[in-house]
């Protein structure tokens, strides 16, 4: 039992070592294989590092040749952009010489130009006086630059706009003058023809009629017994027409005053058949005056239906040719209105055939163009709005209506008609024996114009002539320049048109006179 245990023992030992030493082997195989492989992977370093040597001093050669090759280059640019600059360098020489003499040439002109300036300075007293007005100018031109400095950025941008455009404008002048004077005489040319021709196919068979509003009386006992006791009968005749009874000292006449020319016609009436009858109390006042309106009514109407015969107008509304018969009561400047109303629609339409226009609505707006003065007297307002509310509240067509309205220009034009009625509506107005000025209203517009023309900086003097045809403008001559003065005249006849109404047409006539006086001693 000891022998066989001893035994595994030593087989155990004798196994261990075998073992040991397999492994002794082996470990020194492998360590041996490593090495190699040590060895083998230093000489590929060692090789690699020679290759990458050799690979850095080939690269290395290469870049310094290239680096060589690039200097070459280089220098060459250099040389060829040295040569170049060398080249317009000489070019500039050149031409700085070339500059230099032309200066010295201008310096020559200069001084000869000076020279000539100083002798005709010396000779000429009015080329001094001019420079000392230039020289004044120009101290007023450096305030005015003092002053400017002190403005605000937009004040100043609003200074020079200022000046640049008077500048634009005393430049284009003359060249604007031509051209309107040029379109003037063909538009006038044109315009007289065609005015012309409609006065010539239109002849008035006498002057238009005027209302009256003077009762005659067969004696002067008459105007007691219109006074009536106690005054009853005139209060009667007073508050059943709505007219005052005016009973002066001029032998049998009494005057009839009042705004309403439908009322004025009715109380004249009345009165004329009281007189006539011979019975004047209230009562029979009453009745006259009630039976006058029925009758007068009736007047009113046929005198409308009579202008709708004369012009064939269709599709008018009733509204509109009562309104038109009243119109033959009501005066303009003692111009009958229904008969100016006419020929303001008879010119409306010829001068629309003349241009090929439509002549029915000329026709309509010029005939309708002052039915608003009719209703006056009731409706507060300009009486060509009035007119115009009356036409489109009876349908008329909206060229009628905005005709109408702006035939004072109080709205603006939105068809050719409305100037058409408003030339019409001058002739009517304008031709001879058709319309009576007072004094008052002439001395009126004759100072008018004197005070407008007066307004203007550097206006001596203005005279109205021709009867407020014409105004003569004399300026200060050292205030104003030609330009300025046609530019004076412009803005005048501007001003005139829009503040003023006159018939025709104001002729602006600017006078600027140079005097030089000198005496001889």
């Amino acid at each position: 039992m000891l022998h066989i245990s001893l035994m595994v023992i030593l087989g155990v030992a004798a196994a261990v070592g075998l073992f040991a030493l397999f492994l002794f082997f082996y470990a020194r195989k492998q360590y041996n294989a490593a090495h190699d492989l040590f060895k083998e992977a230093k000489n590929r370093r060692e090789n690699m590092q020679r290759e990458i040597e050799t690979e850095r001093k080939e690269a290395m050669l290469r870049i310094k040749d290239e680096i060589y090759k690039k200097r070459n280059e280089f220098e060459l640019d250099m040389k060829r952009e040295r040569v170049e600059l060398d080249h317009l360098q000489a070019k500039l020489n050149t031409k700085y010489e070339a500059i230099e003499k032309k200066e010295n040439g201008i310096d020559d002109l200069k001084r000869e130009l000076q020279q000539k300036e100083r002798n005709l300075s010396r000779a000429e007293d009015v080329l001094r006086a001019n420079e000392a007005k230039i020289k004044n100018l120009y101290t007023e031109l450096i305030t005015k630059l003092e002053r400017i400095a002190n403005m605000s950025r937009d004040e100043a941008k609003q200074a020079l706009s200022e000046t640049l455009q008077a500048e634009v404008r005393l430049t284009n002048e003359k060249w604007i003058q031509k051209v309107e004077e040029d379109t003037k005489t063909r538009a006038k040319e044109r315009s007289i023809d065609l005015l012309v021709t409609s006065m010539q196919r239109y002849m008035a068979d006498q002057v238009t009629l005027h209302s009256s509003s003077v009762v005659h009386l067969p004696n002067d006992e008459m105007k007691g017994r219109i006074i009536g006791k106690e005054g009853r009968n005139i209060k009667s005749l007073e508050m059943a027409t709505g007219m005052e009874f005016v009973i002066g000292e001029t032998p049998e006449i009494i005057n009839i005053s009042g705004f309403n020319p439908i009322r004025r016609e009715i109380a004249k009436r009345t009165l004329e058949r009281l007189i006539a009858d011979g019975r004047i109390n209230p009562t029979r006042i009453e009745e006259t005056v009630q039976l006058v309106e029925k009758e007068l009514d009736e007047i009113i109407e046929e005198y409308g239906k009579e202008v709708v015969l004369e012009f064939n107008l269709q599709g008018l509304h009733p509204e509109i040719v009562t309104l038109l018969g009243k119109l033959y009561f009501r005066t303009s400047y003692s111009q009958n209105v229904l008969q100016h109303s006419k020929e303001v629609g008879l010119f409306s339409r010829m001068i629309a055939q003349e241009l090929g226009l439509d002549g029915q609505i000329a026709l309509r707006a010029g005939l309708l163009h002052d039915i608003g003065k009719a209703v006056t007297a009731e409706v507060e307002g300009p009486h060509a709005m009035i007119g115009a509310e009356i036409a489109k509240r009876c349908g008329e067509d909206a060229r009628v209506v905005n005709a109408v309205a702006a035939h004072h220009q109080e709205v603006p034009y939105t068809s050719i008609y409305g100037p058409i009625v408003v030339i019409a509506d001058t002739i009517s107005a304008s031709r001879p024996g058709a319309r009576r000025e007072t004094l008052t209203a002439y001395v009126k517009r004759l100072e008018k114009l004197e005070e407008i023309a007066n307004t203007f900086e550097g206006v001596k003097k203005a005279y109205a002539l021709q009867a407020g045809r014409e105004i003569r403008v004399i300026v200060q001559e050292e205030a104003l320049d030609d330009d300025q003065a046609a530019i004076l005249a412009r803005t005048l006849a501007e001003r005139i048109e829009q503040e003023m109404n006159f018939p025709g047409q104001i002729k602006i006539n600017v006078i600027r006179e140079k005097r030089a006086i000198e005496y001889a001693r």
